[in-house]
């Protein structure tokens, strides 16, 4: 495929099979999924169209994402009390370290496999 922009124009979604736009110039009423979310909105529906631009890391293939309609977005479910309980059971556990047992302020990161002073060899003070 040619790195031109003309190529990724299809409204009509003759050869993409989807209608296509390249990247800004979509429509008025469309947005991707991280455009939903920075909104506070989550799709619904199926995709409608589809935005695609060239990238350096994928020079020989264009990339794309998906558009959903605004109108048709809701804000996400609430999450209920037991799912809340869950999460916060599972922050806890990345924060204690499983040397020390101490609880963190932070995430232990799982390469040191234990808190910044216990994988560098210091003990807590007593």
């Amino acid at each position: 495929m040619a790195r031109r922009i003309a190529d990724l124009w299809d409204p009509k979604g003759e050869r993409h099979d989807v209608p296509t736009f390249p990247w800004g110039l979509a429509p008025e009423g469309l947005a991707t999924r991280d455009q939903l979310v920075a909104k506070g909105l989550r799709p619904r529906g199926p995709a409608v169209a589809q935005v695609m631009w060239f990238s350096r890391k994928s020079p020989a293939e264009p990339r794309f994402a998906r558009l959903y309609e605004i109108d048709r977005a809701t804000p996400p479910k609430p999450r209920s009390p037991g799912q809340l309980a869950s999460l916060a059971a599972a922050m806890r556990a990345r924060r204690t370290c499983p040397e020390c047992g101490e609880v963190k302020t932070y995430c232990i990161a799982t390469s040191l496999g234990a808190c910044t002073p216990c994988a560098d060899g210091f003990t807590a003070a007593a």
